[in-house]
């Protein structure tokens, strides 16, 4: 039997108030979308105090467009500096465990926090943590003779890639890393026009198939916020060389923690590997003690 002009007349102020919901709810996200996008802690962090944080030094930059950041520098013996591009929650201090662990391994650490992370002034935006890792970078190469590797993890990949087309760095590693915000975002919300509405979208993809460096990615398959396509897609988009570890069980924010020593030994080799110490044997021996 064919619908009644009566049903047509009844479903369609239900049909219209759901469009009307449906508008309304892509409205707010649009004009709310960084609040989904970015979760910083944004009081001030102390420097941390004790034996073992000796050498640890905090760090003021001057960003183009006039913000004064801090950041953490700590100095290592070897001849490579690891500028470490956050994710998108917290700020500096939820990575000091991991900065202490990485420290072991005597490499230089420069570990940048945000505008509107750890006591910093300003609101993240993309192209303001764009600024931000510039200013860390135009820091950093005061010391001309201390090679840089990037290393970005889950939002900060996209500035890590970002900042390898600008200045090649002797390596970049990607940890939890994603094609796009954009892919990301499609992945969170399917039922939302993320494409059409992403005013930050870290298009990492055409940018790293100009990749001039070696690759290391990383990626726990477990990992939800990220699934494990977008990190694997990024990879494959990248030129040689390049590596790829699967950290079996770990999800997004506990990698290097389920990874343990393999995970450490991994990195240590890579940066061991584009520092120019590759046939450095006592090097390339040292172990990471947890």
């Amino acid at each position: 039997m064919a619908p009644s002009q009566h049903d047509f007349s009844f479903a369609w102020p239900l049909l219209k108030g759901l469009l009307v919901i449906y508008a309304v709810l892509v409205g707010s996200v649009y004009l709310f979308q960084r609040k989904l996008q970015y979760f910083p802690e944004a009081d001030p962090v102390p420097l941390p105090r004790g034996e073992a944080y000796r050498g640890l030094q905090e760090v003021i930059l001057e960003t183009e467009d006039g913000n004064r950041l801090l950041g953490w520098y700590w100095p290592g013996e070897r001849p490579l500096t690891l500028v470490y591009f956050p994710g998108n929650g917290g700020n500096r201090m939820d990575r000091l465990e991991w900065a202490r662990d990485f420290h072991r391994l005597d490499y230089s650490l420069f570990l940048l926090d945000y505008r509107g992370y750890g006591g910093n002034p300003g609101t993240p935006t993309e192209s303001g943590l764009y600024r931000d890792a510039q200013a860390a970078l135009d820091w950093l190469s005061r010391d001309q003779g201390r090679k840089l590797a990037y290393l970005g993890e889950s939002l900060g990949s996209g500035v890590a890639v970002e900042m390898a087309t600008r200045a090649a760095p002797a390596g970049l590693i990607i940890q939890s890393g994603f094609s796009s915000a954009r892919d990301v975002g499609k992945h969170r919300y399917p039922l939302l026009p993320v494409g059409l509405l992403m005013k930050d979208p870290f298009d990492s993809m055409p940018k790293i198939r100009g990749l001039s460096c070696p690759l290391l990615a990383i990626h726990g398959d477990r990992d939800r916020t990220v699934p494990l396509s977008l990190g694997r897609a990024l990879f494959e988009a990248a030129p040689e060389p390049k590596e790829w570890l699967l950290v079996p069980g770990a999800a997004h924010n506990d990698v290097s923690g389920i990874g343990g020593q393999s995970y450490w030994t991994k990195i240590d080799d890579f940066l061991n590997e584009v520092s120019g110490n590759g046939t450095d044997k006592e090097a390339a021996s040292r172990t990471h003690k947890q």
